[in-house]
């Protein structure tokens, strides 16, 4: 479960946030450890939720640095330890955290040996590296997760997560279009977060792709500096395969 993640595109109409910037404003865990009272209430009830099932795993939203993340987990701590106290037999849970700002992907082997597991928000993150809301119609054709810088610090946050011998997942458009999921599979993600409508297409691509072909349409992919080039590239690869164009990325 995901802690409270409003502000940007996410917005509550009983908990009205207007600022000139939003995304870069105050949201997802900011606004948690502003008011611990709501986040406290919030942990306790996905704890209490939890007793008897122990398989509750706790998501951190928009974390920037460390200093965040352990004020988190003080408050975590603190919350299962008063339910505790009310005499609740309930497991401490696993807590992850989601890489969605380049503070978070230069800081991710310091997060990783605090949590037990780290997902990484493509959408978010892609938007904050190309510097481009993906809402503005001014820009939005800028928005593009093919992006060398993308994939790059795509690739090079699965070695440093495992590394630490932390699981790495990955959520958001990303997961879903069978064409980038086989460039994240091929870089190592243990888990890809989609849409249930998405799950045919992307099994339809992978399951032609053997392990060391995909690592290698990787490789080149990575060498490229254009996201048309790329693009270009693994759809022709995949048309090869057999896919049709109607599966691909745009």
């Amino acid at each position: 479960m995901r802690t409270l993640d409003i502000g940007g595109d996410k917005p509550l109409p009983y908990f009205p946030i207007a600022e000139e910037n939003p995304f870069l404003g105050w949201r997802g865990i900011r606004i948690c450890l502003d008011h611990p009272e709501i986040f406290l209430v919030q942990v306790r009830g996905m704890l209490k939720a939890s007793a008897g099932l122990d398989n509750l795993r706790i998501l951190l939203p928009m974390i920037t640095s460390v200093t965040e993340l352990e004020s988190a987990l003080r408050l975590i701590h603190r919350a299962h330890r008063e339910l505790v106290q009310e005499q609740l037999d309930i497991d401490f849970p696993e807590i992850g955290v989601m890489i969605e700002v380049p503070a978070a992907v230069f800081q991710i082997r310091e997060l990783a040996r605090r949590v037990d597991f780290l997902s990484v928000g493509s959408n978010d993150l892609t938007q904050y590296l190309l510097a481009v809301d993906r809402n503005n119609p001014r820009v939005a054709g800028l928005f593009n997760s093919f992006h060398p810088s993308v994939l790059r610090a795509l690739n090079w946050m699965v070695d440093e997560c495992h590394k630490e011998k932390k699981p790495i997942s990955i959520c958001g458009e990303m997961a879903g279009d069978p064409s980038s999921a086989v460039l994240l599979m091929a870089m190592g993600y243990d888990m890809l977060s989609m849409n249930a409508n998405n799950l045919p297409r992307v099994k339809s691509v992978i399951r032609q792709l053997a392990m060391t072909e995909a690592k290698q349409l990787l490789s080149e992919a990575l060498q490229m500096d254009e996201a048309k080039t790329i693009v270009d590239h693994v759809r022709k690869v995949l048309e090869a395969k057999g896919v049709s164009r109607g599966l691909l990325h745009n």
